[in-house]
């Protein structure tokens, strides 16, 4: 049996709450829940043996008495306070993981990983996070690439409004992804794209469903395939007619412009729901011995009981996700030190591991077909 280790994690919401069931259920972690809001910290499963800690991280050094002897920070919080925890964080010397899509964001933590002494992996969730390590998966079997198109949705089982959308992730993400620039390659070259436009509508065991461009999916892709790739990009999947309301509330009533009062308005009309579906979609194309060949990955992931309690799909691929990335790191099967990539995780190490085999069970082998 390893040593147990010591693991901090801010946030006690849905992903938060999560993470520490499962880090605790697996008998080798020690978990300290922190967050500002005590009515949070009351919603854990009392039988949860965390400790639980009533803090507010957006003041100066809030973290720092929190940080000796720990083994890792996993941030689970908005991703505006992303930035301040990397720097406890690099301050303290502790490992630190993250499930962020803010692109400026995760620059900060790449600038502090620079002469870190511990190990800063951002973007441990889905999307940025498993998508990016299929991808790469994907594209390391081709001779040379042509795209690589990735696509990810969480989304009701059952929608049931105009929207056709219920609260399953972070509200403040939700909108960030969907008014900040988006990355892509183009015609071989680095470009940022407008969130909401290229919309597309693709079929998927009958259903039909709709993807747009959002920020942040691709994480560091843009970078690591910059000059092997012609088209590279990264959209959120929905269902049909989304994408028309979210840009006439965003874009003609100015709403990006007000994001507080738009969360309001969300979290006030839409409910939650624990019966979601996250669909898992990605086309990779290029040559291999000459060919022409494209290669897919299809998954669909829906919520189920986890140590007794019923969690969501997306809470369960974000929270699996950055499980099995502490656990990589914590058996030495990636770098204790430095600034470390989704797409520095073998695919098949990451399945393999206890908290990734969530994304595993039910997924196809991806297939090849001469286009």
């Amino acid at each position: 049996m390893r040593d147990r280790k010591a693991i901090l994690v801010v946030g006690a919401g849905k992903i938060g709450a999560t993470i520490a069931d499962l880090l605790t259920g697996s008998g080798d972690y020690d978990v300290t829940v922190v967050d500002r809001d005590q009515a949070q910290l009351d919603a854990l499963d009392a039988a949860l043996p965390v400790a639980r800690v009533r803090l507010d991280i957006a003041e100066d050094g809030a973290l720092d008495r929190l940080l000796p002897g720990k083994f890792a920070v996993l941030s689970a919080a908005p991703y505006h306070l992303t930035t301040r925890i990397a720097q406890a964080s690099a301050k303290a010397g502790v490992h630190y993981l993250d499930l962020t899509e803010d692109v400026a964001s995760t620059r900060c933590v790449r600038e502090l990983a620079a002469s870190a002494k511990s190990a800063f992996i951002p973007q441990c969730g889905l999307a940025p996070g498993f998508i990016s390590i299929v991808a790469h998966d994907l594209a390391r079997r081709f001779d040379t690439l042509d795209s690589v198109r990735m696509r990810v949705g969480a989304l009701p089982q059952y929608p049931s409004n105009a929207l056709n959308y219920n609260l399953t992730w972070s509200t403040d993400g939700v909108i960030n992804e969907y008014c900040e620039p988006c990355e892509a390659i183009v015609e071989g070259e680095r470009v940022e794209v407008p969130a909401l436009e290229e919309r597309e509508e693709f079929s998927l065991d009958g259903v039909t469903y709709e993807a747009f461009n959002t920020s942040g999916g691709l994480g560091t892709l843009c970078e690591t395939l910059k000059g092997r790739v012609r088209t590279l990009n990264y959209r959120t999947i929905r269902y049909p007619g989304h994408c028309a309301i979210m840009k006439a509330l965003l874009n003609d009533l100015g709403l990006r412009h007000r994001r507080e009062l738009f969360k309001d308005i969300l979290e006030s009309a839409l409910p939650t729901t624990l019966q979601d579906v996250v669909v898992i979609f990605v086309t990779v194309s290029g040559r291999r011995g000459g060919r022409l060949v494209q290669e897919t990955y299809a998954n669909k992931i829906y919520s189920a009981r986890v140590n007794g309690i019923i969690r969501s799909a997306i809470q369960i691929t974000t929270a699996s996700g950055i499980c099995a990335v502490l656990d990589m790191l914590a058996t030495g099967e990636l770098p204790r030190r430095g600034f470390v990539r989704q797409e520095d995780i073998a695919l098949d190490a990451f399945l393999a591991n206890r908290f990734g085999r969530a994304y595993g069970q039910s997924a196809p082998q991806p297939h090849s077909a001469a286009a």
